[in-house]
């Protein structure tokens, strides 16, 4: 509170005067409100009915606490209280500090007209007048204040919890939770459900810059373990996405319906682990699924390459490489020399050893199973 109104016992008004003011509260009061409804449209409606009674009763007290304060008996403490959560229940109804502010204008106004007729009536000395002024507008300023606080504090707690409910429902949406444990997430976090989401992992650091140049609508969480950021961004444009990303060291996985973005969260967590080079997991399905059942795959490539087990290694690996080539141009002898950097009767001489391996290496069952084992380099 200013020092006009923290100042008790420090009376502006008499007795004889304040005794007078008073009797016309009831009055000046509902033409303060009257006055708001008319000048401030926000409030031309929540002033009606029985909000309006209300605040007619507000108004009534906080002028009678005023004539407290202009008497001497009061501080501005509990005016001050009340104005705070005020302005506390304006962000709750919607409303901006704005419509408040105007308000307080129009009534500060009102007030001092009204009192102001009913204290030079009643013996107010002209120089006394000036000081009853100085305290009438130094109390609004206090109380516009409060509210203002009032209302800075509420959105702050009210942006916090939203940011909370959104994390929930990013957690949630991860973790794979039912369509109905999602909804009721999405509902209380005020967030409109897109067709698909694509989760984008990257470290933790760059989540949040990244989060604020995407889609509005997107999530982001940036606590996870090992320091990784998720983003679950909406109805992605994929291409635009990618470029949107090319600075950073992300991994985009598939777009799918947005109750089921733990499918796009768990490959992108596979591509991940599979190789730091992958960007977007669209572009290496063949990899991802043969890597799918690691153990499957080693059985496979075990019982599918094992005529090779009995050659030197050096040799197995060089009939191995030129068997990949081979089934990956469809025996085009020209374009498997040209991968290995062999000459075409290097290749010719590798494929009639590989035949004798393989004597079943026509077989459609057979060329599934081969181009399955050597599908993937390096293993």
């Amino acid at each position: 509170m200013s020092h006009a109104i923290r100042r008790a016992g420090e009376p502006v008004l008499d007795e004889t005067t304040v005794t007078a003011l008073r009797a016309a509260l009831a009055a000046t009061a509902d033409e303060v409100v009257q006055a708001i409804i008319d000048e401030v449209p926000p409030y031309a409606n929540a002033l009606s009915g029985r909000m309006g009674a209300t605040i007619r009763r507000a108004v009534r007290t906080a002028l009678g606490h005023y004539l407290d304060l202009a008497s001497g008996n009061a501080t501005g403490g509990d005016a001050g209280d009340a104005a705070y959560d005020l302005g506390r229940g304006e962000v709750r109804d919607g409303r901006s500090m704005d419509a408040l502010l105007s308000a307080y204008r129009v009534g500060a106004r009102v007030a001092w007209r009204c009192l102001a007729a009913g204290a030079v009536p009643a013996g107010l000395p002209a120089a006394e007048v000036a000081k009853f002024a100085e305290l009438t507008f130094a109390y609004i300023d206090e109380l516009s204040a409060a509210s203002a606080a009032g209302h800075a504090d509420e959105l702050a707690a009210q942006g916090r919890a939203h940011e909370r409910h959104l994390e929930h429902l990013a957690r949630d949406l991860l973790a794979g939770a039912s369509p109905e444990v999602l909804s009721a997430s999405a509902q209380r976090a005020g967030w409109q459900p897109p067709v698909s989401l694509t989760v984008v992992l990257l470290p933790a650091a760059q989540a949040r810059p990244a989060y604020r140049m995407l889609e509005p609508g997107t999530l982001v969480l940036d606590d996870l373990p090992d320091a990784t950021g998720v983003l679950l961004v909406p109805d992605a444009d994929r291409p635009h996405l990618l470029r949107q990303l090319t600075d950073r060291t992300a991994v985009v996985g598939p777009a799918r319906p947005w109750t089921r973005a733990s499918a796009s969260y768990a490959r992108a967590v596979r591509a991940r682990s599979l190789s730091a080079d992958i960007r977007d997991t669209e572009a290496h399905l063949p990899e991802l699924v043969l890597s799918a059942d690691m153990d499957a795959f080693a059985d496979l490539r075990a019982r599918a390459l094992a005529p090779l087990q009995a050659l030197p290694a050096a040799t197995a690996r060089r009939l191995e490489e030129t068997l990949r080539e081979w089934l990956l141009h469809q025996g085009r002898r020209d374009e498997v020399a040209a991968a290995l950097f062999v000459h075409p009767q290097t290749v010719r001489y590798r494929m009639s050893q590989l035949r004798e391996l393989f004597p079943d290496l026509a077989s459609p069952h057979r060329v599934l199973e081969l181009t399955l084992a050597v599908g993937l380099r390096g293993t």
